[in-house]
């Protein structure tokens, strides 16, 4: 932050419309009003969601531009405003990406979607908004886990209905499917998963998976109750349907292909139950959060500086970042 003209800006990476990259600017040091915390951002997660507001396959999502993007935020609380007595001054925190959590998966409120964002030195949120950091979490850690972790935990136990015991196949062990298969280690599952680049396979197996496959119709000798899939191909969302048990459950996440060809036949008469899954819940989140702070999830992450957020997205558009999620950590 610096001083300029006689009034605090705050640096901040602008969305301006679909067509022209992000850019860096200075902004007004945001004042609370009642009911908000301001949050000096000390992580800020990048997603692919961003990716596809630029290039404008998503940016009908958003309220309003120009806009500041980015809805993965981590701090330190710097100023609140009146009518706040749950949040506190120098409070660790997190900012939810779903909002409160009752207003709909892409909420026109939420954090760089309806409301400026992430990709600043500091940001607005509503008290309700705010999520308490366990002091062994990380600033880049909880950044990751209000979207990338979020959205795995929802995929698995909300939609997925993972329960101590669940024979689970994950499907795609890119950033959220290798964080999903952790997830559904500690939840008691008994988890194999499906990945075609092999230099994976030995991450998975180290986060506890049972094995790993190129195919995934070689997930049949598995005899899985339940199967995520996190790359979305189209053919991937009909293998699953066609190797799940009877009876069994699919939970659509990756949205690899717009659209996908499966077979009825198999789906009915097996009475597979085919369910998309999106986002999640700020309390899908703090349990990701007691995970982290446990000791025992570590979300896969690459870290690049505040002024690099620009490169990085476009780094993430090119697919060159892996299966980490990228976090900028500011100075």
């Amino acid at each position: 932050m610096r001083r300029k003209s006689g009034e605090f800006r705050v640096k901040a990476w602008m969305f301006n419309g679909v067509g022209s990259p992000i850019e860096l600017v200075d902004v007004p040091d945001p004042i609370p009003g009642p009911g908000e915390v301001v949050v000096d951002l000390k992580a800020a997660g990048l997603c692919h969601t961003d990716v596809g507001i630029t290039d404008g396959t998503m940016a009908e999502i958003l309220g309003f531009t120009p806009i500041i993007l980015g809805h993965e935020a981590a701090g330190v609380v710097s100023a609140v405003g009146d009518r706040v007595e749950t949040v506190s001054i120098g409070d660790r925190v997190a900012v939810s990406a779903m909002g409160d959590g009752k207003s709909g998966v892409l909420g026109q409120k939420n954090i760089g979607v309806g409301r400026h964002g992430a990709y600043a030195e500091k940001t607005l949120a509503p008290a309700g908004e705010i999520i308490p950091l366990p002091a062994t979490v990380p600033f880049e850690q909880a950044a990751a886990a209000t979207d990338a972790g979020m959205t795995s935990y929802h995929a698995v136990f909300a939609r997925g209905g993972l329960k101590p015991g669940t024979r689970v196949g994950i499907i795609g062990l890119g950033g959220l499917g290798m964080t999903a298969a952790r997830l559904a280690v500690l939840g008691g599952g008994e988890v194999y998963a499906a990945e075609i680049n092999p230099q994976v396979h030995a991450a998975g197996i180290e986060r506890g998976v049972k094995q790993v496959v190129d195919d995934v119709k070689d997930l049949a000798a598995f005899e899985l109750d339940l199967i995520v899939d996190f790359a979305g191909f189209g053919t991937t969302t009909a293998g699953a349907i066609e190797v799940v048990n009877s009876g069994g459950r699919v939970v659509q996440v990756g949205l690899g292909r717009a659209e996908a060809t499966i077979n009825t036949h198999l789906l009915t008469m097996k009475e597979v139950e085919l369910r998309g899954s999106i986002g999640g819940t700020p309390a899908d989140t703090v349990e990701v959060l007691k995970f982290i702070a446990s000791g025992d999830l570590a979300i896969s992450t690459q870290s690049i500086g505040f002024t690099e957020i620009g490169t990085g997205l476009g780094q993430l558009a090119r697919g060159e970042v892996g299966g980490k999620r990228l976090v900028a950590l500011f100075d």
